[in-house]
């Protein structure tokens, strides 16, 4: 313990010294720590914030979100740009080699179940098939197409692919180009009226 300036206290007109107050040297010490930390929360939630705000507004827009989907109604679109998220999707199938990849992405394309088809030669997969760890060489379709398309494409695929079960796996695209979405969705507008390929047993 230490010990402050005694305050002066004015008795009957004379002027005496009052006992000093007992000063806690960790209470002194920490007045200054306590205001730095305060100062230094203060500047990090400062830096913080803008990149915070994209998750606070995601999360703002989700219980919009579920209570569409738990209505059946569409999704609303993203502000400002009249797309309606999760109305276009990227679909991927894996094939043998780049011909039957190219007979595939042209066919699609032709038919309209889809606008683009990005071809990635030589992925190297591993996979369990029948019991055994396999590793081949693939090539890879990332397709971009309408999600009200997805089940007609699937439906496509697997009629005219060789494998014995065809990956072909969707994600809906949940924001991005607004003029490049709108072109997907242009391309394939014509597609959406006709119905699904025959499947192969």
């Amino acid at each position: 313990m230490s010990w402050g300036r005694a305050p002066v206290v004015l008795l009957g007109g004379g002027v005496s010294l009052a006992p000093p107050l007992p000063v806690s040297k960790f209470h002194r010490a920490s007045v200054p720590r306590t205001a730095c930390k305060l100062k230094a929360t203060l500047l990090l939630s400062f830096l913080w914030m803008p990149a915070l705000l994209p998750v606070a507004s995601r999360l703002l827009l989700l219980p919009r979100a579920l209570l569409s989907m738990a209505s059946g109604s569409p999704p609303l679109p993203s502000p400002g740009s009249g797309y309606v998220p999760g109305s276009v999707s990227a679909a991927f199938v894996t094939c043998p080699n780049e011909k039957v990849a190219k007979e595939i992405a042209r066919a699609v394309v032709e038919k309209r179940l889809a606008a683009c088809v990005n071809l990635i030669p030589q992925i190297t997969s591993i996979y369990e098939w029948k019991g055994k760890i396999e590793e081949d060489s693939e090539v890879l379709m990332m397709i971009k197409t309408q999600s009200s398309l997805v089940p007609a494409l699937t439906e496509f695929v697997r009629s005219v692919h060789p494998y014995e079960v065809a990956e072909v796996i969707a994600l809906p695209v949940e924001q991005g180009n607004p003029p490049y979405l709108h072109w997907v969705r242009q391309v394939t507008e014509s597609g959406s009226d006709s119905g699904p390929a025959p499947s192969s047993a």
